[in-house]
């Protein structure tokens, strides 16, 4: 089983030169260029300009690197498409995925290049998430990502330290993920001091289910690589538990340290080994 870790994913404004080459040296997975958000009207096609050179120029060694786009809708988005197809980046990551169709007319003007994720940040992608999923062996969909801020201002939500509000939104995300066989990852936390509500959150989105965490500011990667990170104590307990099956692999269930496991536990453990070893060849 090979795995890539996508534990921490940093948004960084494409048209910051100085924070692309600060993120070449950063301790996070994935590295996303960011043209919508974060850039302003004036600088979308200079930031589109900057994020095509930093890809060709590479340099960002094991770092997974994505490029987010702006919207179909927007003057620039064919642009940073067909901008995009050619260049070698991992994925383009759409904004405000609200159909399979979004990702069909993407994957139409990348061609067969880079892979798509999907932002889902409105009440439509989460009605539509079952369509959009279903979409990914045709349109090379691999994530999709959350879009915490956009969604709470549609269902004017008030999200609090426990996000209670989404809750049935990541649950949603996450489930459909994995029908699909795609990669989830957890939205943006805002809190850019407080390293405990961090790491707090991070967690939170762990037990969820999800496989990272996307980030704003480098101070965030460290809790998100602890959080979705297997444990010593995880690592030592799935080497025991795949060495007990060890010339027992037609065995449906067998006792270990007083109880009793399943295959479908020596899957989970092969899983965790599998991302230790991916992490440590990464570091």
């Amino acid at each position: 089983m090979t795995l890539r870790p996508r534990r921490s994913a940093l948004f960084l404004p494409a048209s910051n030169a100085r924070a692309i080459e600060k993120a070449r040296g950063l301790p996070c997975d994935v590295v996303i260029l960011d043209l919508e958000d974060a850039v302003a009207p004036a600088q979308k096609v200079a930031a589109r300009d900057a994020a095509v050179a930093a890809v060709r120029a590479g340099g960002f060694g094991a770092r997974e690197l994505v490029v987010r786009v702006n919207g179909s809708d927007t003057e620039w988005g064919a642009g940073d498409l067909a901008a995009l197809g050619r260049s070698g980046v991992a994925a383009v990551l759409l904004p405000k995925v609200g159909d399979a169709d979004t990702l069909h007319r993407a994957r139409a003007r990348l061609g067969d290049g880079p892979a798509l994720w999907a932002m889902i940040e409105s009440c439509d992608g989460v009605l539509a998430l079952r369509e959009i999923a279903a979409a990914a062996p045709a349109t090379g969909l691999a994530a999709l990502v959350i879009g915490p801020n956009d969604l709470a201002r549609e269902l004017r939500c008030r999200p609090g330290a426990d996000r209670a509000p989404l809750w049935p939104i990541l649950g949603q995300v996450v489930l459909a993920a994995r029908a699909a066989g795609l990669v989830a990852l957890d939205g943006v936390i805002n809190t850019l001091d407080d390293l405990d509500a961090i790491a707090a959150e991070c967690r939170q989105g762990r037990d969820w289910g999800f496989d990272g965490k996307t980030l704003i500011h480098p101070a965030q990667i460290a809790p998100a690589n602890d959080a979705f990170g297997p444990t010593a104590a995880e690592i030592a307990a799935a080497c025991v538990l795949a060495d007990a099956f060890i010339g027992r692999e037609d065995d449906g269930a067998i006792r270990i340290d007083g109880r009793m496991v399943e295959r479908l536990h020596l899957e989970a453990a092969r899983r965790t080994l599998a991302l230790a070893e991916a992490i440590a060849a990464r570091n």
